[in-house]
């Protein structure tokens, strides 16, 4: 997963120009062609969110945006599937390029997969979340319609 980091312009929700949107578009057309790309998108501003917390005394709490630290927040995410950690960083250095900015980061991360979870990940489970996931992608389906 492609973590796009946040900066005070996409926190301050100043849009991304025509020239980024399209630069970020055809790398990500390109990705989608050569079965990279799973999923992806932009993110609104934290002051458009809120998160879910508890406090001290585990009370259930709803804090609203925005965040203060910007660094540490999320502007927009790219899922892919590539074969190797090389691959995922030539792509990841092509979108940072499309974004057009030198002063932000870009975060990759492996998402987990059931090896991961050992035993505890049982048969079942994972029939439970094949399911799941097989619904999400037809809810996906829908929405896209």
């Amino acid at each position: 997963m492609m973590i796009f980091k946040a900066s005070e312009e996409s926190e301050a929700g100043e849009l991304p120009g025509e020239e980024s949107l399209t630069a970020m578009g055809l790398v990500m057309a390109e990705m989608a062609d050569k079965g990279v790309l799973l999923a992806g998108d932009g993110l609104l501003p934290s002051s458009k969110g809120f998160r879910l917390a508890f406090d001290d005394d585990k009370q259930r709490r709803v804090l609203d945006g925005p965040f203060a630290e910007t660094k540490e927040l999320i502007a927009g995410f790219c899922l892919i599937e590539v074969a190797s950690r090389e691959e995922a960083i030539e792509w990841g250095w092509r979108c940072v390029a499309a974004d057009g900015r030198t002063d932000g980061q870009l975060e990759i991360r492996k998402v987990a997969s059931p090896e991961d979870f050992g035993d505890n990940f049982t048969p079942e489970a994972q029939a439970r979340e094949g399911a799941t996931f097989l619904k999400a992608a037809e809810n996906l389906q829908k929405s896209n319609t």
